[in-house]
C-alpha cells in the first residue's frame, strides 16, 4: 500500500487517543491529537472507532472536538450509514490504530513515522512564567 495516497484511518478511543479510564475519559496519550490532526490536513479521514455508545460516546466525540479533531465518521464506515442488522459491522479502512492489536500501541510518533517516513509534529512549548528564567 502506498501511504502517500489518502487514506481512511479508523482509529480506537479508550487506550489509543486518551488513556484507558473507561468509562471516564482518560488523560490525552501524548502526540495523539498532534498527529492526528496532521493526518487529517494531509487529506486522510479519519473515523472514530469505539465500544463507547450513547452518551460516552457522545462524551468523547465532544472532547476530540474540543481538541480540533472532527470524525468523518463515528463507529461507521461514513457519516450517512444507518445501523440495520442487514449491514456488516465490520467498517471499510485501509488502516485500524488500536492498543489492542498484536503487538500492542505502538505510539502516535511511531504510528506517524510509519504512516508519513517523516518526524512526528512536536507541540511547541506553552512559555510560562519560568522560561523568562531560562
Amino acid at each position: 500500500m502506498n501511504f502517500s495516497d489518502t487514506l481512511i484511518i479508523a482509529v480506537d478511543f479508550d487506550g489509543t487517543i486518551v488513556e484507558d479510564a473507561y468509562p471516564r475519559i482518560g488523560k490525552p496519550i501524548l502526540f495523539a491529537f498532534e498527529t492526528l490532526k496532521k493526518l487529517q490536513s494531509e487529506g486522510h479521514r479519519l473515523i472514530l472507532w469505539t465500544y463507547r455508545s450513547g452518551h460516552r460516546l457522545d462524551e468523547a466525540v465532544k472532547f476530540c472536538e474540543d481538541n480540533d479533531i472532527h470524525f468523518y465518521a463515528v463507529n461507521s464506515s461514513f457519516p450517512e450509514e444507518e445501523y440495520s442488522n442487514e449491514v456488516s459491522r465490520k467498517i471499510n479502512a485501509d488502516l485500524f490504530i488500536d492498543d489492542r492489536n498484536i503487538g500492542g500501541f505502538y505510539g502516535w510518533g511511531e504510528i506517524y513515522q510509519l504512516l508519513t517516513n517523516s518526524t512526528p509534529p512536536i507541540p511547541e512549548k506553552k512559555k510560562g512564567l519560568f522560561s523568562f528564567f531560562k
